[in-house]
């Protein structure tokens, strides 16, 4: 079974490429289940909007991961207790509305866990997440709970994103980061079995400051006259990872790094 993450997808340019391109990819690259990361997909470049996930479920999208922007839409605290196939990090203070993980089936009928985590280091306040980590894997186990398990890290810094990765290596089938909006080129299978990769990339214009305008976003680094960030609005890069899974042992037995359309240059 093959299935495609998409990193962070970034505003209006970011969504344009998912409602054209997506279709188009699951049925070229053999996709069977789709998980991207909504959390900038508003138009402000902040937070998700239920007209929004529906039409990334509507476009082939099966499962919408979040981040620290979780909650930047007001409707959107009210939505994720009704919509499960939206998740928010598990390890948010709690009480939070909605849940980090959940089990869905895919088109052959396998259960697919999906488990969103959130780094610690220089990320808004939330639960220790080497803890939460911990207490999930003393509860769940890989082909008893579920058949694959895709854990969404949110997070900043690279060397807690890799550790995230060795702690669940051989009891998840990826383990891939979010939030930086560029993609790693180290994308590989660890020693135990699982598929790995610092972080995704986003969705979105790479003419741009990890999503943003870059002119207003230079402005702001020069301390010059600007405006609040928003979106670059130019043609969107998709980009993310492909994972291959071994069915008998829930593991990985290929992943390869996914980009397609805009200013990086095509994998796919």
């Amino acid at each position: 079974m093959k299935v495609l993450f998409l990193g962070d997808v970034v505003g209006n340019s970011g969504r344009m490429a998912i409602k054209k391109e997506l279709k188009n990819q699951i049925i070229k690259n053999n996709i069977e289940f789709v998980i991207a990361n909504g959390e900038n997909a508003a138009d402000e470049g902040v937070g998700i909007t239920k007209i929004i996930s529906e039409e990334f479920f509507n476009s082939g999208v099966d499962v919408i991961t979040t981040g620290n922007h979780v909650w930047d839409q007001k409707e959107t605290a009210d939505y994720i207790n009704i919509e499960n196939r939206l998740l928010r990090p598990l390890n948010l203070i709690k009480p939070s509305p909605g849940k980090g993980f959940e089990v869905f089936k895919s088109k052959q009928g396998f259960k697919v866990g999906v488990l969103n985590l959130m780094g610690n280091v220089f990320m808004k306040k939330c639960e220790n997440v080497f803890d939460v980590a911990k207490e999930f894997l003393q509860k769940k186990k890989l082909k008893r709970d579920y058949d694959f398990l895709f854990i969404d890290f949110h997070g900043e810094i690279t060397s807690e994103k890799t550790a995230m990765g060795h702690f669940f290596d051989g009891k998840a089938t990826l383990v891939v980061g979010t939030h930086t909006h560029i993609p790693t080129n180290d994308a590989r299978i660890l020693h135990c079995g699982t598929a790995y990769q610092t972080d995704a990339g986003m969705c979105g214009d790479y003419n741009s400051v990890i999503g943003m305008n870059k002119e207003n976003s230079l402005k702001r680094f020069l301390k010059e006259d600007s405006k609040k960030h928003f979106p670059a609005d130019g043609i969107a890069s998709l980009s993310g990872v492909i994972v291959d899974c071994d069915e008998e042992t829930g593991l990985a037995r290929n992943v390869q790094s996914f980009i397609f359309g805009g200013d990086l240059k095509n994998t796919h």
